[in-house]
């Protein structure tokens, strides 16, 4: 487990991400120069149809205010900002990407957001949470880099309080083998790819009952059609993973057309434990 860790650290390990995003937003003015979590949609939100995705998920897991929410692989943080924007929650992120941690608290101190949301360096397979400390978990294009999905579906499960919501957006095998290097992995070696069935097996087994499954795939294979035919902002996730990214991202696209590749929504709902 320690040298897939490795791995997966050394992928988005990003040095000088910090920096890189200070230049970046230099166009919205200085450092003193207030943020609204919208503007940084294009290059915060790290998995495919970008904010909509997340608005979309975070409906169908029906956060609310009263809620105390955990962002597992959280990245630079635009998910939690938005939730907290949105919604009025409390949100905690989690990554083991220590530059991305610090890239996220610094781009929620400048959208003023310290207060509602906050982020800890850790792995998603030992979360460093007590025993049902969240009311909902969300999961976006992480479990691709996870090879024991067992137990990453065991801590979620262990962190989140009976009825707590579960909603994940992933990227699942459809058919074939995927073209190779994508956003998440250079080589298959870095990939842990399951079926949409597998994986809500998975899931199921860990403690949860489904409430919500879905497929997305057209509504992504739409997304990158629209982003190939106008090519990619400005401000987008090459800010945060060099400039190599943008064409990991067509692969991806590619996958998608091509059907060896498919997006799975499903929200889950924790079952008491014994």
């Amino acid at each position: 487990m320690t040298d897939e860790l490795d791995r997966v650290r050394d992928h988005y390990r990003s040095t000088g991400l910090t920096e890189r995003l200070k230049t970046a937003l230099a166009v919205f003015g200085s450092e003193e120069q207030p943020l609204m979590p919208e503007q940084l949609a294009t290059l915060d939100q790290f998995h495919t149809r970008g904010l909509a995705a997340t608005a979309e998920l975070a409906s169908l897991a029906a956060i609310t205010a009263d809620m105390s929410v955990l962002d597992v692989g959280s990245g630079v943080g635009g998910p939690a900002r938005f939730l907290a924007a949105t919604y009025g929650c409390k949100v905690t992120g989690v990554d083991l990407s220590e530059p991305f941690v610090e890239a996220a608290c610094y781009l929620t101190a400048r959208t003023g957001q310290d207060g509602e949301v906050s982020f800890e360096t850790g792995s998603a397979l030992a979360l460093p949470f007590e025993k049902g400390r969240f009311d909902a978990a969300l999961l976006q294009h992480v479990a691709m880099n996870i090879a024991d999905r067992p137990l990453l579906y065991r801590e979620i499960r262990r962190v989140l309080r009976p009825g707590g919501k579960f909603a994940t957006f992933d990227v699942v095998l459809n058919g074939g083998d995927p073209h190779y290097p994508v956003p998440w992995a250079k080589t298959p070696g870095e990939s842990f790819l399951l079926t949409a069935d597998a994986t809500c097996a998975a899931i199921e087994a860990a403690g949860f009952d489904a409430l919500v499954r879905r497929d997305d795939t057209a509504a992504a294979k739409a997304w990158f059609a629209e982003l190939r035919a106008s090519g990619p902002p400005s401000l987008n996730l090459g800010v945060v993973m060099g400039s190599g990214f943008v064409d990991l991202t067509f692969n991806l696209g590619r996958n998608l057309m091509e059907g060896r590749l498919g997006i799975l929504t499903a929200v889950f709902e924790a079952v008491p434990t014994s």
